[in-house]
């Protein structure tokens, strides 16, 4: 039981680990496979760990020393579905460009949309365009994450809301993001600029295909 406990101490240091990492771990404590596989059933079924997907956990310890960090929870984010960046509600409420009450994290990613709903967050992946997925930077804190700018944010969130912009004008975003009460002037000028230089180009792009 040693060495179980000697495991699990190991794994508290990691803000996210794989099966690979476990069996390493263990083996260099001596243990044999089937017994690293029937202390992870325990751990999870004690709620040690927690299983983000099939494969890849957190240790509960870890996440309850860092559950107040955002930047934590973004780097599980990008961790949980790569590539991808956080976006939309939730990086327009991180740059405090909207009072809404979000729940859950929302990311963008070049891959096939999914969602997942784990122990310590419910986490959303929106499929885009691979010329689309740009637009974001590392962010830093505890923990390094991916994000969109402001303006990349609000992009996204209009992109998927509008179903790509099907049907939307120019003279319609205004009116769009006074709906979804975006405290849009509270955003940067420059970022505004980026914006609408976005939304002009995908509108223009959507007008053509549409003649």
């Amino acid at each position: 039981m040693k060495s179980k406990k000697n495991l699990l101490e190991q794994l508290k240091t990691l803000p996210h680990f794989n099966k690979d990492v476990i069996f390493q771990l263990g083996t260099h404590l001596g243990l044999e496979d089937s017994t690293i596989d029937t202390y992870i059933s325990r751990f999870l079924k004690n709620r040690e760990i927690y299983r983000l997907k099939n494969g890849l956990y957190i240790s509960a310890d870890f996440f309850e020393k860092n559950r107040n960090d955002i930047s934590y929870s973004f780097y599980v984010a990008n961790i949980l579905r790569t590539p991808s960046y956080v976006s939309s509600w939730t990086a327009l409420q991180y740059f405090n460009l909207t009072t809404e009450a979000i729940h859950g994290i929302t990311c963008v990613t070049p891959k096939v949309t999914r969602d997942y709903q784990t122990q310590v967050e419910n986490f959303s992946y929106q499929s885009i365009d691979k010329k689309l997925f740009s637009g974001f930077s590392l962010g830093t804190g505890t923990f390094d994450f991916f994000i969109a700018s402001p303006a990349k944010a609000l992009f996204d969130l209009l992109y998927f809301k509008t179903y790509q912009f099907r049907g939307v004008t120019l003279k319609q975003i205004p009116t769009l993001i006074e709906e979804l009460r975006i405290d849009f002037d509270e955003m940067d000028k420059k970022e505004q600029k980026i914006f609408y230089k976005m939304i002009k180009k995908r509108i223009l792009k959507w007008t053509k295909k549409r003649r």
